[in-house]
């Protein structure tokens, strides 16, 4: 499978992995320790993230633009049309980032849409156990 494939489709849904630069490391260490319980799941990720864990972590991630370059809004359009069953974003808190009005968007849509997002991994942790039972 190669970087920006389109997926078959998953029965299970689709699940969103997002990670800032800061956070990179521990998304790959969460999709490497989760691997087997997202495998069942179409997977999507904004740029960078999705080559880290199609090429890492061995997981068939459909990759969208990089965050700053619309990805996060990209996601929040998957969302907003029901496409989207959950969103793992691994946020970097201490950073500014230009690229915040879209990640607000996004962080919104999932309330409006009430689709579950989890933006560290003690969550991410929780919503993968939710959605695998």
């Amino acid at each position: 499978m190669n970087f920006g494939e389109t997926l078959p489709y998953s029965g299970m849904g689709t699940i969103a992995l997002i990670a800032h630069d800061g956070k990179k490391d521990e998304m790959q260490v969460f999709a490497h320790s989760h691997r087997e319980a997202l495998r069942p799941f179409q997977l999507i990720g904004t740029g960078t993230t999705a080559r880290i864990l199609s090429e890492h972590v061995g997981l068939p991630v459909r990759g969208v633009l990089s965050g700053p370059l619309g990805g996060d809004v990209q996601i929040a359009a998957e969302v907003l049309a029901g496409n989207v069953k959950a969103v793992i974003f691994f946020v970097e808190q201490m950073d500014v980032h230009p690229h915040d009005p879209d990640i607000q968007t996004l962080q919104r849509i999932c309330n409006i849409t009430n689709t579950p997002i989890a933006t560290n991994p003690a969550t991410a942790e929780l919503l993968i156990r939710a959605l695998t039972v």
